[in-house]
């Protein structure tokens, strides 16, 4: 048995004990993957991984070059932003995400319109790098708990947290240079 093989089967073996543990590690198509003080469970965030590329291959598999969409899932809730061509499409499209098993619910955020500009994405990642920085060097909570996802300069924030840690997410993030709107998409732990 080769050593990937064995790590392989250790990770198989350990997992199931690990179920909610920090930290976790995953294995992801032969990659480890470490998950710190994620809130969500190990089996949860997996789910979470298939919901995604379940959903992202069923929107590709009939609406290719049409549309620019990013699924986000998060414990099971499914944000979809993005552009489609017609309102039809979008609304289809969270209809497509809906029916993807184990999918709680869809929040269908998606922009009726053009395709956004390469150079638009690329503010937006760095937009999402700027609000990540600014919940670090802030310090009111631990920023593994939010995630932070930026399209066409509105920010998305989504995790498990407690409200005033969604309060404090949305504060920082609202007064990020260059942040158009903030939009909270959490599940409150308190």
């Amino acid at each position: 048995m080769g050593k990937r093989s064995l790590t392989l089967l250790c990770l198989a073996l350990v997992l199931p004990a690990l179920h909610g543990c920090v930290p976790a590690v995953v294995a992801a198509g032969g990659a480890a993957v470490v998950m710190v003080d994620d809130r969500r469970s190990t089996g949860t965030y997996v789910e979470d991984k298939t919901i995604g590329s379940k959903v992202s291959s069923r929107i590709n598999e009939k609406y290719s070059d049409e549309v620019h969409v990013d699924v986000i899932p998060f414990n099971r809730f499914v944000l979809l932003v993005g552009e489609a061509p017609s309102q039809q499409i979008k609304d289809d499209i969270g209809v497509i995400a809906l029916g993807v098993e184990n999918v709680r619910n869809v929040q269908n955020d998606i922009a009726v319109g053009p395709v956004t500009s390469t150079a638009t994405r690329a503010n937006d990642a760095y937009l999402t790098s700027k609000v990540n920085a600014n919940f670090a060097t802030a310090a009111k909570f631990d920023p593994v708990h939010v995630k932070v996802v930026t399209e066409d300069s509105v920010v998305y924030l989504m995790g498990l947290v407690s409200h005033k840690e969604g309060q404090d997410a949305a504060e920082i993030a609202s007064t990020t240079g260059g942040v158009k709107k903030v939009v909270k998409v959490f599940e409150y732990v308190d």
